[in-house]
Formats: structure tokens, sequence, C-alpha cells
């Protein structure tokens, strides 16, 4: 018998968690094994819970979504979804560096849902063309003075290919089968080549110049 996806709710609205609860319920291949309000909730119940994929809001009340991806993200292979009312696109574009696979409006059809949760949680991206177009849009008109100083070696590369992925560096030290010590190195000297910041700029790069793509 093929093992059920099994899936968290982070949305801080009760009704809504309901009715995707009572929508997942009638697929047999996932089964929701918990519910989250809030950021901290979130990021407390996918460690204790080890869920297949996260279904997460990106406005909680007082907290943040990408926040709680990045958090998940930094020490777990969760697959997550966003679903939500709207998004603007630095908040969405931060959620997707942060690790999230794929965007869904609140206003989708239930078998859009359900073909979005397959397909992410076999490692696929999910971006309606619309969002996209505005992901795309955004990353054209971005990071347009960053400069690559020096040249990236492979090793670099394969890591900020899994940067782009949204990769934790435990993940990526899995991947890689190198310490997380040699993985966080790697980020550091990427960054610095390429004369950014942070993960999310690194990722941003990553997909505007094609070295990692959306798909």
């Amino acid at each position: 018998m093929t093992r059920k996806i099994r899936i968290l709710i982070v949305d801080d609205h009760p009704v809504v968690r309901s009715g995707i609860r009572a929508l997942l319920a009638t697929e047999t291949d996932m089964t929701v094994i918990g519910e989250a309000s809030t950021e901290e909730e979130a990021v407390a119940l996918s460690a204790e819970l080890d869920p297949d994929l996260i279904l997460m809001d990106l406005i909680l009340g007082s907290g943040r979504g990408d926040r709680a991806i990045a958090e998940i993200r930094k020490n777990q292979p969760t697959r997550i979804l966003v679903l939500t009312s709207f998004a603007t696109e630095p908040l969405l574009l931060a959620a997707i560096a942060a690790g999230a696979r794929g965007y869904l409006l609140k206003g989708s059809s239930p078998n859009e849902l359900i073909q979005a949760i397959r397909s992410v949680h076999k490692g696929e991206s999910w971006l309606p063309p619309g969002v996209t177009g505005k992901v795309l849009d955004h990353l054209a008109g971005g990071l347009s003075g960053s400069a690559v100083s020096e040249h990236l070696t492979e090793r670099e590369l394969d890591v900020l290919r899994l940067v782009a992925e949204g990769c934790s560096n435990h993940e990526i030290s899995s991947r890689l089968k190198v310490s997380e010590q040699t993985v966080r190195g790697h980020v550091s000297n990427i960054l610095r080549k390429l004369g950014l910041e942070s993960r999310t700029q690194a990722a941003l790069y990553a997909l505007r110049t094609g070295i990692q793509t959306l798909d």
C-alpha cells in the first residue's frame, strides 16, 4: 500500500483549516497530521510531527509564513506549498528563496490544490503562469549590479543550485556528502565572490542567471 502524504496545515483561520482538512480527507493518498495557526506553532509542530508537506499561509496574524519556512528548512527537508489569499511580490520571493516549492491562491479550484500538493510532494515546483511572470520580471530587474568577481568552483555551483532550491545547510550536507561546516564555508565563498549579502540574494541570483530554474 502506498504511503500517504502526511500534511501539516498552517493558517490562522480555523474555518480555512477545517475546509482544507475536509477536502484532503476525500483523497486516499493524503492525510492531515496537524494544524498550526502561528509562526511559532508551525515551526514547533513541523519539528515534532515531521510532515511530508506543509500548506503554509504567508500572513499569520502577527507572524509571517516566509520566516516560518526559513526556520523549518534549516533542519528539515519538508516540502512546503504556499497557500494564501494574496502576497506582495517581495513576500512571495522571500517565501520561495526561503524554501517554498510552490505558490497557490486560496481562490484556486480544489482540483488544482490537489494537483499542486502531489507535484510539490514529488519535488517539483508549482507556480501559476501569472505568478511565474511576476517572479521572473522581478528577477530580471533585481540584482543587476551583482557581478561575479571570481569564478565559482564546480562544487560552489552545486551548493548554489541547492541554495536556490531552498535547501538548508543540513540538507545540502546530506546530498553532497560533506560536513555542514564545509557547506557553510562554500556559502560564505559564494556570497563573497558574487558580492551578495544573503542566501536569499544568492538564490535569486541563481534563478536570474539560469544557474538554477524554477522547473
